[in-house]
């Protein structure tokens, strides 16, 4: 019979000093004398990456993206050897590999590659030989051997991808947090851990500024139904599982409350209102590869209009150049860029069987003066851009507005009537 294999990830901020490195090495083979297989996948040291790319930026201003990759991924190559040599100090055998080592092959994306295939026998040969495997995540090589990168926050999708391929029982996400929070902490001092998070929170909680996990890994482990439990690796508490929503699962109307303020609305006014104008904009903005998020086209007044989309601040400056260079195509009578914006965003699965969420946001923005820009929902999120210097008291409105506090869940479950004869809990996957 097989041992069970656990993937751990390990953050800048748990990598960011050698003490704090030798207390991860601790960690791990603690997890390894429980006679667990172990795979650990490391970021860079906190603020290595930013560091490399500022000295990058100090000799060009749009130094090429083949290169960026080439030096950022060095970070990552720094903590996985570093990790291993306090393993080994420690009398844990260890071994550490790059994405090349490892096998990570993705396409051909500089900066934000998408993982295609991970080979894996020489990890599998070195976990055989009772090794602990140490991979530099964020990292991989395209089909021409040219090292790519996954994009900030990448090695979470490294963990999660290399838990899938190795068939792992589990991918543990270490961090300077003990779990996912109803918000941030840091604006809302009450915020609460959730105990358990389904797959699709998750991915809604990270693409509207949850910094616990990247959207893609979080999308990786739903397509393959892998448990990932987020810890902190300051404390032995027992974290956030994330896993696929189950019926028994408390679903409130809203799990969080999350803003983004890395946020920049672009409009480009005065576009013939006819046929063909919006996909000439989003075409050329999908060639560069860059990701929108709202998209908002005014009245028609006299046969023109204006469109206005958002996407992340770090694409403003290539999405504004892009636009004013397709301007003049469209007859636009110009382009202007608002970087003081944020969005805010609640997320709940419960928001499927309950009306009224978006009339109690609103109406809970509005109690403060805070005017709304634009709107967007799906299923379980409603987003709005505000202005950016609204964005904490947004936070804090809405957190207490859904009765998301501790204080608030202890004062409900006092409320509830005590049950002569509780049915067992059903275990959650990957528990």
């Amino acid at each position: 019979m097989s041992r069970r294999l656990i993937v751990q990830k390990y953050g800048g901020t748990s990598v960011g000093t050698i003490e704090r490195i030798r207390k991860v090495a601790e960690r791990i083979a603690r997890t390894k004398r429980e006679g667990v297989d172990v795979m650990v996948v490391v970021s860079a040291m906190a603020g290595e990456t930013d560091k490399l790319l500022n000295m990058a930026r100090q000799i060009s201003e749009s130094p090429n993206r083949r290169e960026i990759d080439l030096l950022l991924s060095s970070g990552e190559r720094i903590s996985s050897a570093l990790v291993t040599i306090a393993l080994n100090a420690i009398g844990c055998p260890a071994v550490s590999l790059t994405g090349r080592q490892m096998g990570l092959l993705t396409d051909n994306t500089h900066t934000r590659a998408r993982i295609k295939q991970i080979d894996g026998a020489r990890a599998r040969k070195f976990l055989q030989e009772n090794h602990v495997v140490v991979v530099a995540g964020f990292q991989g090589i395209n089909e021409r051997g040219d090292v790519t990168t996954l994009g900030r926050g990448g090695s979470d999708t490294s963990a999660v991808a290399l838990a899938v391929a190795l068939n792992a029982d589990s991918c543990e996400i270490y961090t300077d947090v003990d779990g996912v929070y109803t918000s941030d902490p840091n604006v809302v001092p009450d915020a609460r851990k959730l105990d358990v998070v389904s797959y699709e929170e998750m991915m809604e909680m990270a693409s509207l500024g949850a910094k616990v996990l990247q959207i893609r890994s979080v999308e990786f482990a739903k397509n393959f139904n892998m448990p990932l439990v987020v810890r902190s690796s300051y404390n032995d508490e027992p974290g956030t599982l994330i896993c696929k929503e189950d019926s028994k699962m408390e679903q409130p109307v809203v799990s969080g409350v999350m803003y983004d303020k890395k946020q920049t609305k672009i409009t480009v006014s005065g576009v013939p209102d006819q046929p063909g104008v919006a996909a000439r904009i989003f075409g050329a903005l999908a060639a560069a590869e860059l990701s929108v998020d709202m998209i908002i086209q005014n009245v028609s007044a006299e046969n023109h209009t204006d469109i206005s989309f958002t996407l992340a601040a770090a694409d403003a400056g290539e999405a504004a150049e892009i636009m004013r260079k397709v301007a003049p195509d469209l007859r636009a009578t110009g382009v202007s860029c608002n970087s003081e914006i944020a969005k805010i965003s609640i997320v709940g699965a419960g928001m499927r069987s309950h009306s009224g969420v978006a009339a109690r946001m609103f109406n809970g923005l509005s109690r403060e003066n805070i005017n709304i820009m634009m709107i967007s929902t799906s299923e379980i999120r409603i987003s709005c851009v505000i202005e950016k210097k609204y964005a904490e008291l947004a936070t804090r409105v809405l957190h207490e507005e859904f009765g998301l506090s501790r204080e608030a869940v202890r004062s409900d479950a006092k409320s509830r009537p005590v049950k002569s004869k509780p049915q067992p809990r059903r275990k959650a996957a990957g528990s």
